[in-house]
């Protein structure tokens, strides 16, 4: 082969909100295979918050991207060479590295996947890491019952829209939250939510007349003014599944921005037996991927599940994607796609 491979680097670590000056666009020699590794050419990248924590230096689960290196990311690709028996050449795979049109990988790290079965970009969204997030959050943390309110925030994202929809295959009645009435929209009339909340209006007057039985469980994507709204309304027993706060992401240590109302009062914690857990679906999810794409598959294929993507083409387009994605402008799972 003779491609070089573009990719886009972490150029400085941002303060506050990223600008695209922390990032770079740099020509890389093409990668070698060693041998049981494979070489991917990516054909979507995927574009998730988690990504915005991995550039600051601080502790986390994960280590965080060195200056100098390749933004972080998972890809779907094709296999362009292979030095494993396990792959062939055009094999689709998910499991690809980095925010680059070409990576290098363990075979044992790669998942092949069918595009007869889906669209290849599913496998970063509802059939990928965001699908199983919500399936493992639901299944371990939220369990909703039949009859009990659901409110999800960003009910429109990448996460939100499968875990309202898994909440009312569940039986749950599934509340949304999310900003600005075309999303809402899309929540109601796409997802069949059963009411959707525009956070950018009165949020306490619309969850007063949209949780008039108060909220058994609450999926946490946002944080900040939308968990303040939310808290109060918990019944006893009540669960509350910490899946992000990306209102919270930009500041110090991921405190409330300046000027944001206070966080809950955690005595309620206690009077009304609530359970709040924070997980990673590394932990535990990834063990548990075939189970979980087979029974979301069998949901598409009756009709029971949808999703929405938000694709931006090419890789120089990447990080004022992100950017925007950090401010809400993207609408569904967002992703990059390359030639």
């Amino acid at each position: 082969m003779t491609e070089t491979n573009p990719r886009i680097l972490l150029a400085r670590r941002p303060k506050g909100a990223p600008v695209p000056e922390d990032f770079r666009l740099e020509e890389a020699p093409l990668p070698d295979p060693a041998e049981g590794e494979v070489l991917v050419r990516h054909r979507f990248l995927s574009l998730d918050p988690y990504q915005r924590g991995r550039m600051d230096d601080a502790k986390s689960y994960a280590k965080p991207v060195a200056l100098g290196g390749v933004m972080e990311c998972q890809a779907v690709g094709q296999v362009a060479a292979s030095r494993d028996p396990r792959f062939k050449e055009g094999d689709w795979v998910l499991g690809g590295y980095g925010w680059q049109t070409f990576s290098t990988r363990p075979a044992q790290a790669l998942i092949p996947i069918d595009p007869k079965e889906a669209p290849p970009s599913t496998a970063l969204g509802v059939l990928g890491m965001p699908g199983l997030t919500a399936w493992v959050g639901l299944t371990d943390i939220g369990q909703p019952k039949p009859g009990e309110t659901l409110v999800v925030s960003a009910a429109s994202g990448a996460v939100g829209q499968v875990v309202g929809q898994l909440g009312k295959i569940a039986g749950a009645r599934v509340v949304g939250i999310a900003g600005g009435q075309t999303k809402c929209d899309f929540a109601l009339r796409e997802l069949g939510f059963d009411a959707a909340v525009d956070h950018r209006g009165d949020l306490v007057a619309q969850l007063d007349a949209t949780c008039p039985q108060g909220v058994d469980v609450y999926w946490e994507n946002v944080g900040g003014a939308v968990q303040a709204a939310v808290f109060p309304r918990f019944n006893d027993f009540g669960r509350m599944v910490m899946c992000g706060m990306i209102a919270q992401y930009n500041t110090a240590s991921g405190a409330a921005a300046a000027g944001a109302p206070p966080g809950p009062n955690l005595g309620p914690v206690v009077r009304k037996r609530l359970r709040i857990q924070g997980f990673i679906v590394s932990d535990t999810g990834w063990q548990r991927y075939a189970r979980f794409r087979a029974e979301v598959l069998g949901h598409i294929a009756a009709g029971r599940l949808r999703w929405k993507e938000d694709v931006v083409q090419g890789l120089a387009n990447a990080p004022q994607a992100f950017i925007g994605m950090l401010e809400g402008r993207n609408f569904g799972k967002l992703v990059i796609a390359l030639d």
